[in-house]
């Protein structure tokens, strides 16, 4: 029963959303497809639920030339990011394409975010919890410090995630992303913000 509440709390609201973005979809492709070369829409293989792996989508931020296993840009200055993409990524549209992977069934609104699938060999016991659950477009690890957390803060954070998941655990998440979507929080690593802005003040 939960497990079906779950399905239908995703998709109902992304089913419309999808429909009602799909002209912004457009838009941002056509943007993409204008200001760098490459296809707009990134794909890559990602680990879901149990361990199985399912393709995962993405508007292209970065140039085509960048290893597409290589590090999250650390900063909106990071060379590898096209004009496009520093802006999707500021406000986190590279992720709508995810809105499809909710629908066929291999992602959820709210889990852990899907990682590489040679990843799962550095976890220990208590990190593996991420995947008794489908990934998510946000989750408990994104609104509470998103780019600021280690990597093993992350996965701490997926495993409570795990261990405490309900409805309103849902809707607090859901809501505190919107949050912090439009104030543009947590983006990037802060120390490399830091460093960036000192750099900055001493070429001043």
């Amino acid at each position: 029963m939960k497990k079906i509440s779950k399905r239908i709390f995703d998709l109902v609201p992304s089913l419309p959303a999808v429909i009602i973005l799909l002209p912004f979809f457009i838009l941002i492709i056509i943007a993409i497809k204008l200001t760098s070369k490459g296809a707009a829409i990134f794909k890559q293989e990602r680990a879901g639920k149990n361990g199985k792996p399912f393709v995962f989508y993405k508007f292209r931020t970065m140039k085509i030339e960048t290893d597409p296993f290589g590090p999250s840009p650390k900063s909106a200055s990071d060379s590898r990011l096209t004009k496009t993409g520093k802006f999707l990524r500021e406000y986190s549209l590279d992720e709508l394409p995810q809105l499809f992977n909710i629908l066929k069934g291999n992602m959820s609104i709210v889990g852990p975010r899907p990682l590489y699938i040679a990843q799962m060999a550095e976890w220990n016991e208590r990190q593996k919890k991420r995947l008794l659950v489908k990934p998510g477009l946000t989750g408990l690890a994104q609104i509470c410090g998103r780019g600021e957390l280690t990597r093993e803060e992350k996965l701490e954070f997926d495993a409570k995630y795990v261990e405490a998941a309900n409805f309103f655990t849902d809707i607090k998440i859901i809501f505190i992303t919107i949050l912090q979507v439009f104030g543009k929080t947590s983006i990037y690593e802060k120390r490399y913000s830091k460093n960036e802005h000192t750099r900055s003040q001493n070429q001043n």
